[in-house]
Parts: structure tokens; C-alpha cells; sequence
């Protein structure tokens, strides 16, 4: 650990010994844009997944463990699993604010929160997220502790406490579909974007669930990276005895290697625990 982050470290824990609370919440004011909405005229699940990604990047910058900092000490950030909840989909043009924080770590995963608020400053759609960091030369996750003791814990302020979990996998889908990766699915990292598997995901689901659903969740897991020119089959089917309004499990591979893992589940109540 570099001697920058080894004092923030102890100044975390000195704040901590002596009962302060440390908070840090980056947010973002902006209005639904015309290509973030639906044929419904609301926000889409794709497009949260953005303003939470960008407003995670910009965050990390401000905190300095952003993407260069933490590159020249041959890591990356790598976001593994995300939970998103729409309480109520904002429509074009409304005013929101788009905020995020961490949020601990927990095993191997730095845990990160967000919300988009209206107006009034309701929170009505939440995330959490977990992110690895990597080592790029061992490919392989480091533990986050070193980092993440030097960032506010933001105690208390749980935006999904039941976020960023495992997804079980799924032997009933059936093959819906395919896509090759090409360049605009591309990140800086050299792989398929996280936002663009929710694309994928939208563009296999009939568009009537996800025109009429106001509240809505999606689980996803990011199991094994896509390159360019990779072919991914997207797999899907309904999941039973949910008790929402629709339900569906789906599945990218690549032969037999999964790539990620997602459920959706429409017409669910707000979840319990979620600060306010």
C-alpha cells in the first residue's frame, strides 16, 4: 500500500475510534434524457445502469482510487455483481439526482451504493453493486481491505441491502438468441461493457413487460469477460412461484462458460431495510 493510502487508513480509524462519522456521497444533477427513456416515456433499465456506472467512475476519481491511480499499482476495477430496483421510472425531461457512495467491503468485494432522487429528493430507483480488484498481472482478485480502509464506511446509509448477491444458475433456459461483440459494446478495459449486457438482456425480453413495469428489478453477475468478435448465446425463461408480476432468468455463454447471470422481476414491492 502506498504511504498516501496507508495515512488516510489511519485517519479513517482514528475518526472511527473517536465516534465520527465519516460520509461521502457524490451526486450528480442532470434530467431524464430523450435517449434514456422507452417507448413508455420513462427510464430504462440500460440507462440507469449508465448514469449509476458513470457516476460510480467519477467517484472513484474524486476519492482517488480511480482508474489511473489504481492501474499504476497494477490493478483495475472490475464490477462483478449489481442490483438495481426502480421504485418509480422517472419520466423524459424530470429533474433527478443521481448519487452513489461506498460501502465497505465485504469477503472479496468492494460494495458500492447508489440512488437516483426526484424533485422532491425521494429516492426511487436504488443499487448496490460489488466490485473486485484485480491483479493484472496475476489475473487474478486481490482483497480490497488496503483500498477500501481508505474511503468513508457511509454507516448506515444502506441504499439495497440485499444487493450485489449470487445468482444461482439456471438448468430450464432455453437459447433465445445471440450476439456477436463488436466495437461499440467495447470498453476501456478491452471487453464487453457492463451497461451493455442490460442492453442485451432488454433486447431479448418482449417489450411489454418492460414498457408497462414501473417497478422493476434486476440482479445481474458478471461471470467471465466477452472480447470483441466473441460470440455470446442469451438464454432466458420464466421463473415460477416468484410472486411477481413477471419474472425471467437469463444467461450469456459462450459454448459451455457462462458469462453472466440475471433475473428480472417486475411488480415487486420496495425492499425492506433501504434507508429513506
Amino acid at each position: 500500500m502506498s504511504m498516501h493510502w496507508s495515512c488516510i487508513a489511519y485517519l479513517k480509524k482514528l475518526a472511527y475510534y473517536y465516534g465520527i462519522i465519516m460520509i461521502n456521497i457524490w451526486q450528480e444533477r442532470s434530467s431524464v434524457h430523450f435517449g434514456a427513456v422507452d417507448p413508455s416515456d420513462r427510464l430504462t433499465l440500460a440507462a440507469a445502469f449508465d448514469y449509476f456506472q458513470e457516476a460510480a467512475i467519477n467517484h472513484a476519481e474524486d476519492l482517488g482510487v480511480g482508474r489511473e491511480r489504481v492501474f499504476k499499482n497494477g490493478q483495475a476495477w472490475i464490477l462483478s455483481r449489481i442490483s438495481v430496483f426502480f421504485e418509480r421510472r422517472p419520466r423524459y425531461g424530470e429533474p433527478i439526482t443521481v448519487r452513489t457512495w461506498p460501502r465497505g467491503w465485504e469477503r472479496l468485494f468492494a460494495v458500492r451504493d447508489y440512488d437516483i432522487r426526484d424533485e422532491r429528493d425521494v429516492p426511487i430507483v436504488r443499487g448496490r453493486s460489488g466490485w473486485l480488484i484485480l491483479d493484472l498481472e496475476k489475473r487474478r482478485p486481490l482483497r480490497p481491505q488496503p483500498v477500501m480502509d481508505t474511503l468513508p464506511l457511509n454507516a448506515g446509509l444502506d441504499a439495497l441491502p440485499d444487493g450485489a448477491a449470487a445468482l444461482e444458475t439456471c438448468d430450464w433456459l432455453n437459447k433465445t438468441g445471440e450476439r456477436r461483440a463488436v466495437y461499440s459494446d467495447i470498453d476501456y478495459n478491452g471487453h464487453v461493457n457492463n451497461a451493455r449486457y442490460i442492453q442485451w438482456i432488454q433486447d431479448i425480453t418482449e417489450p411489454e413487460i418492460l414498457e408497462k413495469a414501473d417497478e422493476m428489478r434486476l440482479d445481474i453477475n458478471y461471470l467471465h469477460e466477452t472480447r470483441i468478435g466473441e460470440t455470446v448465446g442469451l438464454w432466458s425463461a420464466p421463473i415460477s412461484g416468484s410472486g411477481a408480476a413477471a419474472a425471467i432468468a437469463y444467461e450469456g455463454r459462450q459454448q459451455d462458460q457462462a458469462v453472466f447471470r440475471a433475473e428480472l422481476r417486475t411488480g415487486v414491492g420496495r425492499p425492506s431495510g433501504a434507508s429513506s
